[in-house]
């Protein structure tokens, strides 16, 4: 069974959502994300992506206090992303409250310090942002693309313990065009033994069987929930 992860994007404290990364092109939808956390959690659901905007585009994290309240307020387990660059920082985000982190940009500029944080942390609890855009690596809050290819990058990255894999098609997000399944099976073929977590694109729940049936392990499900094409329901049959 795919693990469903509906997601929070965070700017300035609001949930919002993104097209293809860009971020002039916010919407908000809610100035309340820990309300939208409990919905989630009061329908079952147990794991939340939630994504500090605002902490990529600073190199450093800021929203804390959003993820310290929808720590306190649920019992979702709370993947946090979005301007990890330090030991200090990702201390931090565990102390406030995730269980599990999501780091891209600093896995590509410092592979030493994501293997430091794989023994100090363990590989359970660090997950690795692959962002891409036309099959090679954006960084930055996708502001940055560099020359690194994706499968490249995983196979390098696989050698300092990385064992889950959030892989993001920036063409895709924020599109409700659906996901990039065949990006996502060449993926599974080359390293079966990653647990891959598809992103970006999910427009409804037959996406989401296509996932399950591709042997994904999960998604994360972002403007769908928030434009009402998914219901929290809807996802019930996954749990």
């Amino acid at each position: 069974m795919i693990d469903v992860i509906p997601a929070i994007d965070i700017i300035g404290g609001k949930c919002v959502r993104l097209k293809q990364g860009n971020y002039k092109s916010r919407t908000i939808y809610h100035e309340n994300p820990v309300e939208v956390a409990r919905a989630f959690d009061d329908a079952g659901i147990k794991r939340l992506h939630l994504v500090d905007l605002d902490g990529a585009k600073a190199a450093q994290v800021v929203n804390l206090k959003v993820l310290a309240a929808i720590a306190s307020a649920t019992e979702l387990e709370i993947d946090f992303g979005g301007g990890i660059k330090s030991d200090t920082d990702i201390q931090k985000v565990f102390d406030h409250g995730a269980r599990m982190v999501t780091v891209g940009s600093i896995a590509v500029t410092n592979p030493a310090m994501l293997g430091s944080w794989i023994a100090r942390y363990g590989s359970e609890r660090i997950i690795l942002g692959a962002d891409v855009k036309g099959d090679k690596i954006a960084i930055s809050g996708w502001t940055e693309e560099t020359d690194t290819g994706l499968f490249e990058y995983l196979a390098d990255r696989k050698n300092t313990g990385i064992k889950k894999v959030l892989c993001t098609d920036i063409s895709k997000d924020g599109m409700l065009k659906g996901p990039a399944v065949e990006l996502y099976q060449r993926i599974k073929l080359g390293f079966a033994d990653l647990y891959l977590i598809a992103s970006g694109g999910v427009s409804a729940v037959a996406d989401i069987e296509k996932l399950e049936e591709s042997g994904i392990d999960a998604v994360v499900i972002g403007k769908a929930l928030y434009e009402k094409r998914i219901s929290i329901n809807d996802l019930k049959k996954f749990l």
